[in-house]
């Protein structure tokens, strides 16, 4: 990236990038490196929320010059917008979603491109932390601003009973994280529960008073959780 030195006279007409920030170079004369990180943050504050490792990466690749880490930063970053997306809803979210070990079943998420321009071409959904309950990543459509769609993940739950969670996230071609994480979140419970759970449900529709079952709270839902409207489905074969 070129910088002009030159008078910066804008003549009616904004300045460039660069020569608006070069106009706040003169009264930031230090040579304290944390002053330094501070400086380019502020310079390169919001949308940019430059932490501080990464501003300090700039300003030591740059010998610690201040304009110069400016202009590396906007050479490397600027061009790299971020694909945005949001999670519209989780069709399969419970506090009691149960299953027995070893079983196979598929996860939803029905996301939108809540941004203002379309996604590009080789995103991909993927997990990101926690067991994949051996999901693959699952490509994604290059949908326009305001389009959505459902990502489904084949999973198997895993062969010891407990509380799982696993998020995924959105990736662009380049491995690059962008929009809502997406959360897939197991109970695991022994073999012949789940029936006998049923069971006693039934007995307590009969007015029958079912034994004490201790119920197992799960830790990685939050209480607040907003379920799928009802005029909102999954795709066929989702339960």
């Amino acid at each position: 990236m070129d910088v002009d030195n030159g008078d910066g006279s804008m003549n009616g007409s904004p300045l460039d990038i660069e020569q608006s920030l070069l106009q706040q170079f003169s009264c930031m004369g230090t040579t304290d490196k944390d002053e330094l990180v501070q400086q380019l943050q502020k310079l390169l504050g919001s949308p940019s929320h430059l932490n501080y490792n990464t501003a300090a990466f700039f300003l030591d690749m740059n010998n610690w010059n201040l304009q110069a880490a400016v202009c590396s930063y906007l050479d490397v970053e600027a061009p790299n917008i971020l694909p945005s997306m949001g999670l519209v809803s989780d069709p399969d979210a419970s506090e009691s979603e149960n299953v027995e070990p070893n079983t196979k079943f598929k996860k939803a998420w029905h996301i939108q491109n809540s941004g203002f321009e379309s996604w590009p071409v080789g995103c991909y959904v993927q997990c990101s932390d926690g067991n994949n309950f051996g999901g693959q990543r699952v490509e994604l459509p290059a949908l326009h601003p305001g389009q959505g769609t459902y990502v489904v993940v084949e999973m198997t739950s895993p062969p010891v009973p407990g509380i799982y969670q696993s998020k995924w996230r959105a990736c662009t071609a380049a491995g690059s994280y962008f929009g809502d994480p997406m959360w897939a979140i197991l109970t695991v419970v022994e073999q012949g529960t789940i029936e006998l759970t049923e069971q006693l449900s039934h007995f307590n529709e009969l007015g029958s008073i079912p034994p004490l079952v201790s119920q197992v709270s799960n830790p990685f839902i939050p209480h607040t959780f907003q379920r799928e409207n009802k005029d909102s489905s999954p795709p066929d074969g989702m339960s």
